[in-house]
Order: C-alpha cells, then sequence, then structure tokens
C-alpha cells in the first residue's frame, strides 16, 4: 500500500489535486471557480444586476449543491445542501451562480445555444412559481433527473452510507484516498471535542434516540472532500451511540469556516463567526438541514458540524435531454425560489418579483441581466479553464 501522508505534506497534495479535479471537466471547473466568479462581480466589467431584498442567499449556488436532505426526523427535502459561502445579499447573485452552472452542464450535454436560453426562462418560471401565495412544495413534479437520486435517497440505510463514505460497512473508518491519518496532537484534540455535551445533544436529537443516550468516540480521520474547499480542515468522526436499545454508529461531518466570497449587503447583520454565520444561513435557506448543524471552534479554527444521514445526497446530473434540461432548470429554480421566498413577507415578494419582470424581454422571458451575465460568465470560465489545464498539463509534465 502507497504511504500515506503525513499531516505536514497534506497542503501540497490537496492543492495538486483540487487543480486536478477542477481540470476533469468545464463543469467541475464552474463548481470550483466560486472565487473568480464573485472576482468579476467585484470588478464592475459585467452586466449590472438587479438589486434584491437583502436575505440569506446561498452564495455558491449550482447544481452539485442542492439535493435530497434529511430533517432530525427522517423527513426528506430538496433543499440547497452546502452553505459555506452564505451571506445576507443579493438573491441575483445565486440567479446568475445557478444560470452558469445550468448552461454549463448544457454545454457538457452537447446542448443548443437555444436550449439554454430556454433553461434560464425555466429557471426562471420555477423560482418565480415559488412565490405564489398558494404554493406548496410537493405541487413540485420531480424531474426525471433528480427522480433517481430522491430514490435512492428514500432506500438509503446506515449500510449504503458506510459503503458509499467508508467503503465498508465496519466500525472503523478506511485510511486511504479518502481518509489520511491524524497527527497525535490532532487526534488527542479530537477526543476531546468528542466528550463536548453540544456534540451529544446534536448526535442524539434525531429520532428514535434518547436524549441521554451516551456518544463515544470509535474512530477519526482527516476527510480529504469536496474542491473549493480542499486544503481547509475537514475531519471525519465515527461515532457509537448507546442507551436507544442496539448501539448504533453515525459519521459526523466537522468542517472549517472561513471568510465568504460572496459580498454580504453593506449594513446587514451577521454574526462575526464565520461558524455561526453558516450555520444561522442554512437554517434560514435550508431549515432540513441548518436544525442538525452546530456551531463551534476546534483547536483555534471557527467549525460546523453535522451528522451525516443516508438520506443527504447531491444530484447526479448529467447528459441531459433538451426537455430534461428544461425540466431540471424549472425544478431548481423552484427550491432556490422556495429558500428566497421564505424569508421575505407578501410586501417583499411582490416587489422583488416586479423587479424580475421588469428586465425581462421580448426575446427571452428572463431578466435581461441573467442572459447577459451567463453569456459573458461562461466565456470567462471556458477561458479560464482551459489555460488552467494548460498550466496543469505543463506541472504534470515537468
Amino acid at each position: 500500500m502507497k504511504a500515506l501522508p503525513t499531516p505536514a505534506k497534506r497542503g501540497d497534495l490537496l492543492r495538486a489535486r483540487q487543480q486536478l479535479k477542477m481540470a476533469c471537466t468545464p463543469e467541475r471547473y464552474v463548481r470550483g471557480a466560486t472565487r473568480q466568479f464573485y472576482d468579476w462581480l467585484d470588478s464592475g466589467e459585467g452586466t449590472r444586476l438587479s438589486e434584491g431584498p437583502e436575505i440569506w442567499i446561498c452564495g455558491d449556488c449550482h447544481v452539485g449543491n442542492i439535493g435530497p436532505i434529511a430533517n432530525h426526523k427522517g423527513q426528506i427535502a430538496l433543499e440547497i445542501r452546502d452553505l459555506d459561502q452564505t451571506v445576507i445579499g443579493n438573491p441575483a447573485h445565486d440567479l446568475v451562480r445557478l444560470g452558469l452552472s445550468l448552461a454549463s452542464s448544457a454545454r457538457g450535454s452537447a446542448l443548443s445555444g437555444v436550449a439554454t436560453a430556454q433553461m434560464l426562462e425555466c429557471l426562471i418560471a420555477g423560482y418565480t412559481q415559488a412565490f405564489a401565495k398558494d404554493f406548496a412544495e410537493d405541487d413540485l413534479t420531480v424531474p426525471k433527473a433528480v427522480r433517481r437520486s430522491l430514490k435512492l435517497s428514500k432506500a438509503a440505510t446506515w449500510r449504503s452510507l458506510a459503503e458509499d463514505r467508508l467503503e465498508d460497512v465496519e466500525p472503523t473508518i478506511p485510511l486511504g484516498k479518502r481518509f489520511w491519518p491524524l497527527s497525535a496532537t490532532e487526534r488527542k484534540a479530537i477526543e476531546a471535542f468528542a466528550k463536548e455535551e453540544d456534540l451529544r445533544q446534536l448526535v442524539t436529537r434525531l429520532r428514535g434516540r434518547k436524549n441521554d443516550a451516551t456518544v463515544e468516540l470509535v474512530d477519526a480521520a482527516y476527510w480529504v472532500k469536496g474542491c473549493s474547499s480542499l486544503g481547509l480542515l475537514r475531519l471525519a468522526l465515527l461515532m457509537k451511540i448507546k442507551g436507544t436499545g442496539k448501539a448504533e454508529h453515525c459519521l459526523v461531518d466537522v468542517k472549517e469556516a472561513v471568510k465568504s466570497w460572496a459580498p454580504a449587503a453593506e449594513k446587514a447583520r451577521m454574526p462575526r463567526d464565520n461558524a455561526r454565520r453558516v450555520v444561522e444561513g442554512a437554517r434560514a435557506l435550508s431549515p432540513s438541514l441548518g436544525e442538525r448543524m452546530l456551531a463551534t471552534h476546534f483547536s483555534g479554527h471557527a467549525v460546523f458540524v453535522r451528522e451525516l444521514l443516508p438520506q443527504d445526497l447531491k444530484l447526479d446530473i448529467e447528459h441531459l435531454t433538451h426537455k430534461q434540461a428544461r425540466h431540471t432548470a424549472r425544478f431548481l429554480g423552484a427550491v432556490v425560489g422556495c429558500a428566497h421566498a421564505r424569508q421575505m413577507d407578501g410586501s417583499t415578494r411582490k416587489a422583488w418579483l416586479r423587479e424580475l419582470d421588469r428586465h425581462s424581454t421580448k426575446a427571452v422571458d428572463a431578466p435581461s441581466w441573467l442572459w447577459l451575465s451567463v453569456v459573458d460568465l461562461l466565456a470567462r470560465h471556458e477561458r479560464a479553464y482551459l489555460e488552467h489545464c494548460w498550466r496543469y498539463g505543463f506541472k504534470q509534465a515537468a
């Protein structure tokens, strides 16, 4: 077996892995290039966006960050599932970011430019549909491209989670490509962290577990996970819960929270602590996920913690047909619309819908700034992706 990296060598290896991931496909590059997205917005060179109401936004609203999420009662909802970049800001940023992600997926599926324009129309149609007074999330028709992930989520068990994340059902974390060894100092800190009462309460909150159950650390490792967040502190904790009948295991994700690249509204009142910011944003945008999260600190780092449930999955959307692309865009638009609309009162909703409609054109039934921004961003990211691959290829050859 190849020697596993020591903690001192993690940084270079994680940066190399991030570069490789972003070189795989244009879609992956878009997902990993959150900072470039906001650099473009901050440059002032792009199309001027509408100023929406100041609400919690995802900040990194791409296709891969939406999916099935279970709440603490085991009920499944389709929500935004990654809130690292969340801030109180302009909801137009989420629309442009999701529009860019969908357009990139359309390119990967060899769909025409007409199909891309229609996807953006459907995105806005689904988004605005979620603002209707009588709208119910259960009324949404789940498209074929999403149905598979939802079916897998409903059928998922601890065994399927363990086999997927741990590649085993035995109560250990296997070291290898996904999980790296900890230093003695890190392990000692984790052992103390695992005994904290806040963590015990987080784990025992789920349905079917007694509030006074005991929680013990079984194993832990450094978790090599994500793309744009690679290089930040990420830990996997395998825990055992006793006092609920037969002892059960759970997998806890500990992730470092850092300053968001998404711009916050000038007078936004948000927690200064980045972990608290992430959790508060999650509770506003994705209640099923937010209620299962804890903001705390570990070894001087602000971190947010959650137990990974078998039902938590990301959407696997590849090679869409023209029809599937339209239906998927409408559905995802509605998911984001629900997350935004639940934070607005009636008058604020109406004002935001009027603003979106005011910028629609006869050619494309969506705000002109959405279409123009996505076209510009797609061209910029395509060039940046090819330059990234050029640089990465030379590094590999050297």
